[in-house]
């Protein structure tokens, strides 16, 4: 099958190198020609998809990367992964739309269309459809097929693999519905059939939401457990022994990526703009983690005083950038916000993220997590815990560290 994968990102990608070790004929689209050149180098920027496994479907001819859009032509099937950012609060759909544009004018009948982006319930129907037959001059339900199936990417997950994950599948129609399941049947080990694309779009927001709002509840709770004389990570271990109605999330410093910050407002608008209420679980949950970096700035400067230190005067060293453990992503990053205050402080700080190649640009000055640096700060915040960075080492020269994960004890320790 000739298959275009629209968007070459996190999500893109891998589902476009695992179409064509299947052995369909892939084309990777993507807009942006410095992407391109990196992966016709067999050059990969994706942590799940290794530069042996890029050059190994180049070398076989089954994918290529393009960014001129008559290379589309033909395509039997079609699978759109662009970014669907928010803008002042309001999804911005502008990466669909113009994709389905393209993708529309390349359209010929019996081929499919899938969006994978993450949007609100009514878009691969009201939105991505219509544009389709414009473009195209086809009917969709009789000429081309049309569905919706969510990624479910999570980057540098070692217990499920990409197609080991469970996969929702959907269409506009039953003959869509079984083109587009037939295709995914190939790719992933498991599919799962629902009735139709708005459901499939909400069991999305419904997978998202229900994280961000159980990890707001636990973040909140982390600033004022401390207050209450409780460790609240060993609460929640004690609560994870219950065998049933308990699932285990931890404290941070805030969330970052697109799943939890972004996705969730999806579902918060839609339900806002067409049945003019709140969706007050979310609001709340945003509040929440929007205001977990200030927490941990709080703490910092209440321990410096406690040393005699103006946090204006003070050098402070935050380990882990990233928004997630192991990963190489700084997407809405909560240490930006943190260093953000603590610069605005006065503070001289400093960052150390060995997951981030030598020169990407980081919002504070870099450095890397050796003895001395770690020895000459006032204050060691450890923001994430990647596999990288020596926890032993970090906890013996720290002349005083707040850590937001729970890896290091002593009594130059604070836990969040």
């Amino acid at each position: 099958m000739h298959v275009v994968v629209a968007g070459q990102g996190y999500v893109g990608l891998p589902l476009a190198v695992r179409a064509a070790e299947v052995g369909h004929r892939v084309v990777g689209y993507d807009v942006d020609p410095h992407r391109v050149r990196q992966l016709a180098a067999g050059d990969s920027y994706v942590e799940d998809v290794t530069s042996t496994r890029l050059r190994a479907v180049l070398d076989t001819g089954s994918y290529s990367a393009t960014a001129d859009a008559a290379a589309l032509a033909g395509y039997d099937l079609a699978v759109i992964t662009v970014p669907t950012p928010l803008r002042d609060g309001v999804p911005d759909l502008s990466y669909i739309e113009a994709c389905a544009r393209t993708l529309g004018e390349h359209l010929r009948p019996g081929a499919s269309v899938v969006l994978e982006s993450t949007t609100y319930p009514g878009t691969t129907e009201d939105v991505l459809l219509p544009i389709l037959e414009e473009a195209s001059g086809l009917k969709g339900g009789v000429d081309f097929h049309v569905g919706f199936s969510p990624e479910r990417i999570a980057p540098g997950n070692k217990r499920w693999s990409f197609e080991g994950t469970p996969k929702l599948v959907s269409g506009i129609d039953a003959v869509s519905l079984e083109v587009i399941k037939e295709f995914y049947d190939g790719v992933f080990l498991t599919t799962v059939p629902v009735s139709g694309p708005r459901v499939a779009e909400l069991a999305k927001l419904i997978e998202n939401t229900f994280r961000l709002i159980n990890i707001s509840m636990i973040n909140e709770l982390a600033t004022l457990t401390d207050r209450l004389g409780v460790n609240i990570w060993e609460a929640i271990a004690a609560a994870d022994t219950k065998p049933f109605g308990f699932t285990r999330f931890t404290p941070g410093p805030g969330v970052g990526g697109h799943c939890l910050p972004v996705d969730p407002q999806f579902l918060a608008w839609k339900i806002r703009e067409d049945l003019g209420v709140p969706f007050r679980f979310v609001e709340l949950a945003d509040d929440v983690n929007r205001h977990m970096p200030d927490y941990v700035v709080q703490r910092v400067v209440e321990a410096l005083d406690r040393r005699g230190i103006p946090v204006g005067t003070a050098r402070i060293l935050l380990l882990g950038l990233t928004y997630k453990i192991n990963a190489t992503d700084l997407r809405n990053s909560p240490s930006a916000r943190v260093a953000e205050l603590l610069t605005g402080l006065g503070a001289d700080v400093r960052g150390a993220e060995p997951n981030i190649p030598d020169g990407a640009e980081l919002t504070v000055r870099r450095v890397d997590a050796t003895p001395e640096e770690v020895a000459a700060a006032d204050a060691v915040v450890l923001l994430m815990d990647h596999a990288l960075f020596d926890l032993p080492m970090i906890q013996q020269h720290a002349a005083w560290a707040l850590d937001c994960r729970n890896r290091m004890s002593g009594a130059n320790v604070e836990v969040l």
